[in-house]
């Protein structure tokens, strides 16, 4: 069966540039670890440069959109890492979790094949920001994807875990990340950079209604403050183990 990125990932490239100011977040959780595994890695996202990287990713797609300079990148699948154990100092998964089968075989292998911390950037699905309001399904869709924050304690051991707010010119164009750029979602190739869209069978009638209270300020007297905001907690998470 071919990867779901295979099919998804048409403008994933250009649409999803890593922002700096996430990046400095996930590194310092990676303190001083030199070598690292980045699991569902992707293009190479967030993938430092000064560090010796491992990449694995499933899709042949989202393997071929990686830059010549990236990490040295190994197609398999999270919930079968290819590595001996302790093999790597860190083990980081960047917005990807919500997309393996098997969430805690995935956990338990990073953990198996990692000396030190393991990283994770998730999205925690209590959150409601506001497009949910007009796409409901996202709710849904959460929920269905997405593990409670309960359950990396669960699966892992002790966590940390600290929120991550979305800069108003966010570079990545994750699901969320136009909070304060609501015409954002009316472009169908934007839309096309987040996964949660292809999972919804029927937009047009949320976005219908997003266009209306745009056009009619409905939008803007209900959530204009955020106009004025430079960062927002959509519900992202940087999930550390101890």
């Amino acid at each position: 069966m071919a990867a779901r990125y295979d099919t998804i990932g048409i403008n994933y490239a250009e649409l999803r540039k890593p922002d700096r100011r996430i990046a400095a977040a996930i590194y310092q959780a990676l303190g001083t670890a030199r070598s690292i595994l980045n699991v569902g890695a992707g293009t190479g996202s967030y993938e430092p440069t000064d560090r010796q990287v491992t990449a694995l990713e499933p899709s042949i797609e989202m393997i071929r959109k990686r830059k010549v300079s990236a990490a040295t990148v190994v197609q398999a699948s999270a919930d079968s890492l290819p590595f001996d154990d302790k093999s790597f100092d860190a083990a980081m998964a960047i917005l990807t979790i919500h997309h393996w089968p098997d969430k805690a075989a995935g956990l338990r292998e990073m953990r198996r094949v990692t000396r030190g911390p393991i990283v994770l950037l998730t999205f925690d699905p209590s959150h409601r920001p506001w497009l949910t309001d007009y796409l409901p399904e996202l709710v849904a869709l959460d929920e269905r994807q997405m593990p409670v924050m309960s359950d990396y304690t669960d699966w892992l051991g002790q966590v940390t875990i600290r929120p991550v707010f979305v800069p108003h010119d966010c570079t990545d164009g994750f699901l969320y990340a136009y909070w304060r750029r609501p015409e954002a979602y009316l472009d169908a190739r934007i839309r096309s950079g987040s996964s949660s869209f292809w999972s919804i069978n029927d937009l047009d009638a949320g976005l219908a209604r997003l266009s209306h209270d745009l056009a009619t300020g409905e939008w803007d007297s209900k959530h204009g403050y955020l106009r004025n905001q430079l960062e927002y907690d959509a519900g992202y998470r940087l999930v550390i183990t101890n």
